[in-house]
This record gives structure tokens, C-alpha cells and sequence, in this order.
């Protein structure tokens, strides 16, 4: 059986994480989590995910930090995997925080509004992962 992919799951709420992991977990996904941005940041670097899924909406570093921070020449190739927004904010509020504090567009693969069904979240990271394969 072929070995499932690696996914990073950012979320500062408990209970959104274990959710995730559990339908992730479902389908062999193996799961590493992080409850904040400068946690994600590690272990993006230790993990070597294949998929990241992030919230915007953290203590300590956010998600429009945390990809504020992989456009940093210090990321290159590490910074390529694909990112899943996992969000309370509205898809507009969001890529229009991010274009105005940093003045370029939100570069992320997908955006889903919370909450989602787990259907639909299985179908998304499926999509970006097939994409990431073919690239």
C-alpha cells in the first residue's frame, strides 16, 4: 500500500485540530499539528509536510504571517508546499488584509471558509495534492 501523504494542520483551537486530524486520519493521511504560526514555521521545517493547512486567525503569529514568511528567499524549496486557508474569515476580508499590509496578493492553493464538511475537506486536500504530484 502506497504511504499516504504528510499534512500540517495550523490551528490555535483544539477542537478544530482534532477534527481535522480525525477525518484526515480517516483516509491514512498522516498528521502533524502546530497551535500557532512560529509553531507551523518548525515544523514546516522538521516535518516536511506535503500539504499545510492553515487558520489566519492565531495567537503569537497568524497565517497571513506565516505566508509573509515563506516568501522569504530563506524558503526557497522549503516554502513550496501547498497551502489550504482553514478559516473563519471571509475569503474577500482576507486576501484584502494580506494585499494591504504587505501590498501583494494572498498566494495560497485554496481557500475554505469554516465551518466544512469533511467531504468537501478530503475532496480539497485531494485536489492539491494530486496537483502537487503532476507539478
Amino acid at each position: 500500500m502506497e504511504a499516504r501523504a504528510k499534512i500540517l494542520a495550523v490551528d490555535d483551537d483544539p477542537d478544530i485540530l482534532e477534527a481535522v486530524s480525525t477525518v484526515l486520519e480517516s483516509q491514512s493521511y498522516q498528521v502533524v499539528t502546530a497551535r500557532d504560526g512560529e509553531e507551523a514555521l518548525t515544523k514546516l521545517e522538521e516535518e516536511k509536510p506535503d500539504l499545510m493547512i492553515l487558520d489566519l486567525l492565531m495567537p503569537k503569529m497568524d497565517g497571513f504571517a506565516v505566508c509573509r514568511a515563506l516568501r522569504n528567499p530563506k524558503w526557497v524549496g522549503r516554502g513550496s508546499v501547498p497551502i489550504l486557508i482553514l478559516t473563519a474569515v471571509r475569503e474577500e476580508a482576507g486576501r484584502r488584509r494580506y494585499e494591504l499590509e504587505t501590498g501583494s496578493e494572498l498566494s495560497v492553493d485554496d481557500y475554505v471558509e469554516k465551518p466544512i464538511s469533511p467531504n468537501i475537506l478530503l475532496r480539497r486536500v485531494e485536489n492539491l495534492l494530486k496537483k502537487k504530484k503532476e507539478a
